[in-house]
């Protein structure tokens, strides 16, 4: 079974090493979707969502919520690079013997995400 729970923050970047608009410093909303796989217990519950909340709050969304993203991750902020971080973030904290991360979507906007699942990961 796998469960979801969505997220949205605030955040402003620019992107280095792009030519166009986006090299600019702008904002967006963020949507964020984690998505967690496992069996569920004998209460028939996978992850308790309140857990899943307090998880991706304190790992992801309170370290990016209304920050400059550029400095506070270091790296080329795009939304590929910062579902990467993300997923490194979450992943030990969402692994049990019954449930683990199994996927991370990142909306920029209304029209554009970045994906990734385990498989991505798989070595």
């Amino acid at each position: 079974m796998k469960v979801t729970k969505v997220f949205t923050f605030d955040s402003a970047h620019n992107l280095t090493k792009y030519n166009g608009k986006c090299e600019n410093l702008h904002g967006h909303t963020y949507k964020l979707e984690v998505t967690v796989e496992g069996v569920v217990n004998d209460e028939g519950i996978l992850i308790d969502f309140a857990e899943l909340k307090s998880i991706v709050e304190n790992e992801v969304v309170k370290k990016l919520d209304h920050t400059y993203l550029n400095d506070v991750l270091g790296f080329n902020t795009t939304c590929e690079n910062i579902i990467v971080w993300m997923w490194e973030r979450l992943e030990t904290r969402l692994k049990t013997e019954r449930y683990h991360l199994y996927k991370i979507k990142l909306w920029e906007t209304p029209t554009n995400f970045a994906e990734v699942d385990i498989k991505d990961f798989e070595k």
